[in-house]
């Protein structure tokens, strides 16, 4: 079992951020990834339409998992440095919402993704580009002994 089959289990399992917004993913490869959310009542800021910083997390999550598999196959983790987001649509109460996440630049210390969040339909919702920090998976340690290999 690779570190990516080994590391989806558990992060389901500790990230109650996903949990409790009703999020699922799935890792299609490292740096490629795809991210679901239903726009539930939590999320809403007006009668219907969800709040600008709903989009936003669920954006950091598509932009952060990208990064983060691709670091993971490398021994490393992330954190978010920044990350730009442009709203082109409003979601609605009930859309249900699609990210998908790549690495379009993998530096020495820096990772760079860009995910675009979408209705089934393929109709553009919100567009996001990010910059993860890397940093030895050894430096969590809990983390660092659910991850390592087994075999």
């Amino acid at each position: 079992m690779n570190i990516l089959e080994r590391f989806a289990p558990y992060f389901r399992q500790i990230n109650h951020f996903d949990r409790d917004n009703g999020l699922a993913f799935e890792i299609h490869a490292p740096g490629e990834i795809t991210y679901r959310m239903t726009v539930q009542e939590k999320h809403l800021s007006s009668p219907g339409i969800a709040h600008g910083a709903s989009l936003a997390a669920f954006m950091d999550c598509v932009l952060g998992l990208s990064a983060l598999s691709q670091a993971l196959t490398e021994g490393q983790l992330t954190s978010t440095v920044e990350f730009k987001l442009n709203f082109i649509r409003p979601a609605r109460l009930g859309d249900e919402l699609v990210g998908t996440g790549k690495i379009d630049y993998r530096g020495k210390s820096l990772i760079i993704a860009s995910g675009d969040v979408r209705l089934p339909s393929g109709e553009l919702v919100a567009k996001g580009l990010g910059t993860f920090n890397t940093y030895p998976l050894e430096k969590k340690g809990e983390l660092y002994a659910a991850l390592a290999d087994q075999n």
